[in-house]
């Protein structure tokens, strides 16, 4: 027999497994689920990409199939190695490995196969001998790399990794932040239940609406009148440690799409100059449309084209936000492709990325200005390590540290981040 206390994650029933319970169990859905999978793990394609263009294949499907679809791809490539391991298959994986692997899911969800010739005949009592075994070995039951679980417990030692590592593989609940700019948090709160969508106020989180269920929102009219954006509350806390006033010279200097840029220009009140600036040409493009919808005046994208565009603004800035690009170990809830994506060099790569970006950045903020260096991130190496070792260089010579967060999502409930705050003299 499986032990409640080794599967309660599996016990628990998604929405896909609830599905699976309440519906018809159709064959077009489960091989949209495979086609889904092949591009995932066979041709390196993006989860959240894949999940958006598989949804798109029969306009027919309504919620429920869509939700069956979006949450077993999603579960599945969370918990590939265990999922793998118990089918005995490996890379690359034929259409027919792909089968055996959701017989797998499908049998520790308790869920009835169908007799369809695409599913061989499934040994269950073998599958859940296997998963008694392996869910005793935590880079097997919570589905992670070798070198990751190994660097990870180096670094956070054994038993918060393994707390967060399980937090970290549970489902994102869908938080929004509310767009001041245009809107308040309860009037939100209102325009969303018209439409017949319940969103929560978070206690902490002072533009935060939580969904106690799942719902489109995108389709809202709130969304297209610019009223929120969808941001985790952990994300949230990033722009408001900044401490920006109406009126200043706020640079972000890794802004990408903008979703931090549009927190910061909605707390300047659209007052005063935001640049924010990335190396994407296209993401500021899908900024500017952001803006637009989000009533955001302030905000300047420029592109980094070469080092003369944030050269010229050294010691000009009241505040500087340094999102710096990481391993996105805090956030493998929303991306859990990243853990089969990730090899081990990058994490030295992109150290070494950290470590140049704050050198340089930093020299935008003028005497008397603030700075915020944040990662979504969960290693030292990539966070508190970086900050110590900024403020022993030439560059963070005048500069000191004034707040520190570490949040991790086995804590707090969201997604895990760092974020510092330091003081130029």
């Amino acid at each position: 027999m499986l032990q409640f206390t080794q599967i309660k994650q599996f016990q628990n029933p998604t929405f896909a497994a609830i599905i699976f319970f309440r519906m018809k169990l159709h064959r077009n859905l489960v091989f949209a689920v495979i086609d889904g999978l092949d591009l995932i793990f066979n041709e390196g394609e993006y989860a959240d990409k894949v999940v958006q263009k598989v949804l798109k294949i029969d306009k027919r499907w309504g919620s429920r199939d869509r939700g069956f679809i979006a949450e077993t791809i999603y579960e599945m490539v969370r918990y590939k190695r265990l999922y793998t391991e118990i089918a005995d298959v490996k890379a690359p994986y034929r259409r027919s490995d792909l089968f055996r692997m959701w017989a797998v899911w499908a049998v520790l969800k308790g869920i009835q196969l169908p007799d369809w010739k695409q599913i061989e005949p499934t040994p269950e009592r073998r599958i859940k001998g296997k998963f008694d075994e392996l869910s005793k070995i935590r880079k097997y039951r919570e589905a992670v790399p070798d070198w990751m679980d190994e660097v990870c417990v180096k670094a956070l030692g054994e038993k918060l990794w393994t707390k967060e590592l399980a937090a970290l593989n549970k489902k994102a609940e869908v938080i929004l932040r509310t767009n001041t700019l245009k809107t308040t948090k309860e009037n939100l709160r209102k325009a969303l239940l018209e439409e017949n969508i319940v969103v929560e106020p978070i206690k902490g989180y002072a533009a935060a609406l939580r969904l106690p269920e799942r719902a489109n929102v995108f389709q809202t009219e709130a969304f297209k009148k610019g009223y929120f954006e969808v941001q985790d509350a952990s994300s949230q806390l990033v722009a408001e440690l900044l401490d920006v006033k109406p009126g200043q010279r706020v640079v972000d200097t890794c802004a990408g799409a903008g979703g931090k840029s549009l927190h910061l220009a909605a707390l300047m009140e659209n007052k005063g100059q935001l640049i924010a600036m990335d190396i994407y040409g296209s993401k500021l493009r899908e900024l500017k449309r952001r803006a637009r919808r989000n009533g955001a005046h302030n905000i300047e994208p420029r592109e980094i084209d070469s080092t003369k565009v944030f050269k010229k603004l050294y010691g000009s800035a009241d505040r500087v936000l340094i999102d710096a690009p990481c391993t996105g170990l805090g956030v493998l809830r929303r991306n859990p492709d990243t853990k089969w994506k990730m090899q081990p060099e990058f994490l030295d790569k992109i150290t070494k990325v950290q470590h140049d970006i704050i050198r340089s950045y930093s020299k935008i903020v003028k005497p008397g200005g603030k700075m915020v260096y944040a990662t979504c991130s969960i290693l030292p190496r990539e966070n508190n390590d970086q900050v110590k070792s900024f403020l022993s260089s030439e560059e963070g010579a005048s500069f000191t540290l004034v707040n520190e967060k570490k949040i991790y999502a086995s804590q707090s409930g969201y997604d895990g981040f760092y974020m510092a705050l330091l003081e130029k003299a």
